[in-house]
């Protein structure tokens, strides 16, 4: 049964990713991969939510397994996020790598922490 909340988790987040980057990069004229920053800032927030309500007696296991390994899992995209900076210092923009690198893990890191602090003052 677990097998199958991670499955279905990830049969929602992967093409969610997909549909988030295309639908953002769209809207950006810029080599700098916004799709892939926006889907993994979001998916830190919704991992951030979950490990609040988890740590507030909110989120079961199952829950856990469907949204964290599952639907953040197939989300968020750390193999995408290091080809597109390394593709970036390879073209010559090497400043763009630096700020995706920078802009992420500051992002991501930030969304968490707010993610988790909203769910544990609803859950708390």
């Amino acid at each position: 049964m677990r097998l199958l909340l991670v499955l279905l988790g990830g049969a929602i987040g992967a093409p969610l990713r997909y549909l988030t980057d295309r639908a953002v990069q769209a809207r950006h004229d810029t080599v700098f991969p916004w799709g892939t920053f926006a889907a993994n800032v979001t998916g830190s927030m919704i991992l951030g939510a979950l490990t609040g309500a988890a740590l507030s007696g909110a989120a079961s296991k199952d829950v856990q397994l469907f949204l964290g390994t599952g639907l953040c899992g197939a989300l968020t995209t750390y193999s995408t996020f290091s080809y597109e900076t390394l593709s970036l210092a390879a073209v010559g923009t090497r400043f763009l790598a630096f700020v995706n690198v920078a802009a992420s893990v500051i992002a991501g890191l930030g969304a968490v922490f707010i993610g988790s602090a909203v769910a544990k003052a609803v859950f708390g």
